[in-house]
């Protein structure tokens, strides 16, 4: 219970952090060190309790692209083409998405889940990936925020694996922002 609390904690600590340091420094140093700084929550867990496994993983590929078409879909229908996004930008989408998922998805979706079981890790994990981003969110939003945190941690249930939802957000997060730049 009590690395649940601190992971929680921790997740929360971060994200906003991280929201304070974009607003400071602009958004290429602050979303590349917070993506990175999620990212470390990972460590001291075992890869099989964070969902990290070889076995099937073309198929694990392969759901994290149809997890990118369904967060991509409401971009979809307002879509005219995007620029090639820059290497920073890019990089720091990378970091973002990947540490995230290894933050939400991963060591708080594991703390969850020992404690209380995986329905409390689906929705516990999708909740704390809502109010992570109250500070750079609209309201109305963070129940799009929210729904997409559903879909990652249902994800991550049914297929016992992390790669679809870092995938998913990553191709997601590149994609958006270079439609962003545009």
């Amino acid at each position: 219970m009590l690395r649940l609390a601190l992971v929680a904690v921790l997740v929360i600590s971060l994200e906003w952090g991280r929201v304070l340091l974009e607003r400071a420094t602009g958004p290429v140093p602050a979303i590349a060190l917070g993506g990175l700084a999620l990212g470390l929550c990972a460590i001291g867990w075992k890869p099989e309790a964070l969902g990290l496994s070889r076995e099937h993983l073309w198929l694990k590929l392969l759901g994290g692209l149809a997890i990118a078409a369904v967060l991509l879909l409401p971009a979809a229908v307002r879509w005219q083409g995007a620029p090639i996004l820059p290497a920073p930008l890019a990089v720091s989408a990378i970091a973002i998405a990947v540490g995230a998922e290894l933050a939400f998805r991963g060591a708080l979706y594991a703390a969850l889940e020992a404690v209380w079981g995986p329905l409390a890790a689906v929705l516990g994990s999708a909740l704390v990936f809502a109010a992570g981003h109250i500070p750079s969110h609209p309201p109305l939003f963070l129940l799009a925020v929210l729904a997409a945190g559903l879909v990652l941690g249902r994800w991550r249930w049914a297929a016992r694996a992390l790669v679809g939802p870092v995938v998913g957000p990553t191709v997601a997060d590149l994609a958006l922002r270079a439609g962003l730049e545009s």
